[in-house]
């Protein structure tokens, strides 16, 4: 009976989990999906940059090992539950983005059965840290896909925030040490961005 009592605590706790993060759903934000009007939400995005590492995996400097970056890309905005999509290019959402967001991984990673939980804790915490080869792999294609959406509607979140050229290359700078190919293609997708007037110089 307490064997029981134990695997139902255990997939409650999980169960609890699961039906939380489907709140990413929620969660808005500004990049808008070419050929629609519809702005993409955080789970939509953590799916398509999970398909990208996938497809793009061989663009990486260094070996990865491809399901921890499966794992990461697919919890790395899950504290955006309670903390919210903060904009990159914000300055001041951006001061207390790091702390808000920890208190969401704490709240949210501690729904789990604790090694569950501590498992992807750890992972949100490496991609955050961006030390490791498939942290910094993931994070380049976090960087990359809302550059790709921009150029596909001809700059229409950029230019809803007067964003510019330089403060595109200055995000998406953590491209250039964990792919040559991406920095590249990045590189040469802001300047044909520049050159149609979807970007700012």
């Amino acid at each position: 009976m307490s064997n029981f009592i134990s695997e139902y605590h255990r997939l409650d706790s999980q169960t609890r989990f699961l039906l939380e993060i489907d709140k990413l759903k929620q969660i808005i934000r500004q990049t808008y999906l070419p050929g629609t009007e519809k702005k993409e939400n955080s789970a939509e995005h953590s799916w398509h940059l999970a398909v990208m590492a996938m497809v793009l995996q061989e663009h990486s400097d260094e070996n990865v090992n491809l399901l921890r970056v499966l794992k990461m890309l697919l919890i790395h905005d899950i504290v955006e539950i309670d903390a919210g999509d903060t904009y990159c290019y914000d300055p001041q959402a951006n001061s207390d983005k790091s702390q808000r967001e920890i208190l969401a991984a704490d709240r949210i990673f501690g729904l789990l059965p604790d090694e569950q939980g501590s498992e992807l804790r750890e992972l949100w915490d490496e991609f955050e840290a961006r030390l490791t080869p498939e942290s910094k792999f993931a994070a380049a294609l976090d960087c990359l896909m809302p550059v790709l959406h921009n150029y596909h509607t001809q700059g229409r979140s950029w230019k809803e925030h007067g964003i510019t050229r330089s403060q595109v290359m200055a995000r998406v700078a953590k491209i250039e040490k964990a792919s040559a190919p991406l920095w590249k293609l990045v590189c040469s997708v802001i300047d044909e961005a520049v050159a149609r007037e979807f970007l700012s110089a």
